[in-house]
């Protein structure tokens, strides 16, 4: 059984995170992506805490693959140090998982 995992990365603004995401849905590393935003992000960068607008990235994707996604992301990402949080997905609709899987066919 194939595993999904779910990977979430900001970008600065939505152009970013599109060409991001295309990038990835063209290569088939990815079989779903979607962006949300603006969000607030607070956090601290250099010793100072940063308030700023982003866009989330959410990446759905085979573990096979993940390798791949995370190269690719440190490669092509506009920041110094992006953000790379992935999940392993604890539960996935049938029918949905059947969708998933005829991407990577």
């Amino acid at each position: 059984m194939k595993t999904l995992l779910i990977g979430w990365t900001t970008t600065e603004n939505r152009t970013d995170a599109e060409q991001l995401a295309k990038h990835f849905i063209e290569k088939q590393w990815v079989v779903c992506a979607q962006i949300e935003g603006p969000i607030n992000s607070l956090y601290r960068w250099e010793s100072k805490i940063e308030n700023t607008q982003e866009y989330r990235l959410t990446l759905k994707f085979f573990s096979n693959n993940k390798d791949n996604v995370h190269k690719c992301l440190l490669e092509n990402h506009p920041y110094e140090t992006p953000q790379w949080v992935v999940i392993e997905a604890a539960h996935v609709d049938p029918d949905y998982f059947a969708w998933v899987v005829e991407q990577q066919a």
